[in-house]
């Protein structure tokens, strides 16, 4: 994502889905150019364990976690050069209303990167992707966690999921242009980019 980032060395940055902050941290670190960052996620629990790393590292100057909705962003327009999300997108109840939020808070240029699962289109790839995904994966992941429907949800959203093109078309329902998709690891996940014209 880091390499995708609009240019600039003194970005503000908004991590969506953050969990415990890995992605916010590993850009703020890696790419020198992000000077203030932001992550959110609903998730208390996980928060907390990002917080813990950001005291840990010393980087509380200049990164921020708090608890919020994707879809209802609290922030004002126009508040930020790039809005990150890694493998969250899926799991929002309204898709088109998050992107739209994302697209309200981004400045003129700004830019949404968004990863996400999605199918590999070689057939080959995808048969043997797919047998993985819904047989073998639930059974290890279950045997693991004790929670192998987690594991059955995991596979149903990703196949459920519009992904490569479809998903563009959403971020250009929302506003977005130079809408781009980069498929990785052989099409198993996709990272999404769209910028803010306006």
């Amino acid at each position: 994502m880091g390499s995708q980032l609009p240019r600039g060395s003194n970005l503000h940055l908004l991590d969506l889905a953050t969990g415990t902050g890995d992605v916010l941290i590993g850009l703020y670190r890696d790419t020198g150019k992000i000077v203030r960052g932001t992550g959110l996620d609903l998730s208390s629990k996980m928060l907390g364990r990002g917080h813990a790393k950001i005291l840990r590292d010393d980087l509380q100057g200049s990164l921020t976690l708090s608890r919020g909705d994707a879809s209802r962003l609290g922030f004002a327009d126009a508040s930020f050069d790039a809005v990150t999300m890694a493998f969250g997108i899926r799991n929002v109840v309204d898709v088109p209303e998050t992107l739209r939020e994302v697209r309200r808070v981004l400045r003129p240029r700004g830019r949404a990167l968004i990863l996400e699962f999605s199918l590999p289109t070689n057939p080959f790839i995808r048969g043997g992707y797919l047998a993985y995904f819904r047989h073998v994966l639930p059974l290890i992941g279950g045997a693991i966690s004790g929670d192998m429907e987690a594991y059955r949800y995991l596979n149903r959203s990703v196949e459920a999921f519009p992904h490569g093109e479809a998903f563009c078309g959403l971020l250009r329902n929302a506003g977005f242009v130079e809408v781009k998709s980069f498929p990785m690891t052989l099409g198993v996940a996709t990272l999404y980019q769209g910028d803010n014209g306006s």
